[in-house]
């Protein structure tokens, strides 16, 4: 195959070859290269949690709300910070910690938005290009379906069609108990997990990351 002798392979040829060979991701892209000169193509696989290391790592952010989601957005990681500013995750069901459904299904979370209509707005857009992205739009289906029966918003937006990157930007946030708080957030992709991102969202004001620091403290004491 390296020496391009015996004509191109199938995808279906290859995809054996890196099933039998228990190839990683990384390995089987590898091999569709030099088989077919080109990636494979993207097959969305659900993820249920993160390596004990990554979850460390975003625990180390004490004042810096920071989570894990999947192409679907569904939340599978987060940290003391994001629990007290963001969202409680971990006192949901493992099936309803999906932020578009937080966006379009909780009063609480619409209510801490500045622009709640400016935000739903571009969080569609991304949430649209990242199910796409990682070829998981039958996946993201029920969702969309359940999501257009009770929100005539979500449903006139979806029907839009746009897409939209999210790489960086600035959140603002009507905090129950810290207040009117801003942050900066970016996205990281998470290497050799394709299927992740991380955002991490950075107080602007370092008397607001001592608050979160505090709060966090307060809520979830380390063991």
């Amino acid at each position: 195959m390296e020496q391009g002798r015996g004509g191109a392979p199938s995808a279906d040829v290859l995809n054996r070859i890196a099933k039998g060979l228990l190839l990683t991701e990384a390995e089987r892209e590898h091999l569709f290269m030099l088989g077919l000169g080109r990636p494979p193509e993207v097959r969305y696989r659900g993820v249920e949690g993160v390596s004990p290391r990554l979850q460390r790592l975003i625990d180390t952010l004490d004042a810096s709300p920071a989570l894990i989601k999947t192409a679907t957005w569904d939340v599978v990681a987060w940290n003391r910070a994001a629990q007290v500013v963001l969202t409680d995750y971990s006192a949901l069901p493992a099936g309803q910690r999906n932020i578009l459904r937080f966006m379009f299904r909780s009063p609480v979370i619409r209510a801490k938005q500045h622009d709640w209509e400016g935000l739903a707005r571009f969080v569609v857009g991304a949430f649209r290009a990242d199910a796409a992205r990682a070829g998981a739009v039958s996946e993201v289906a029920q969702l969309v379906d359940e999501l257009c029966s009770v929100s005539p918003e979500f449903a006139a937006l979806w029907r839009e069609n746009d897409v939209l990157s999210h790489g960086d930007g600035t959140k603002r946030l009507k905090h129950p108990e810290l207040g009117d708080i801003e942050l900066e957030y970016s996205g990281f992709a998470v290497d050799g997990r394709p299927d992740l991102s991380l955002t991490v969202y950075n107080p602007v004001d370092s008397a607001v990351a001592d608050r979160i620091r505090a709060l966090a403290l307060a809520r979830h004491p380390k063991e």
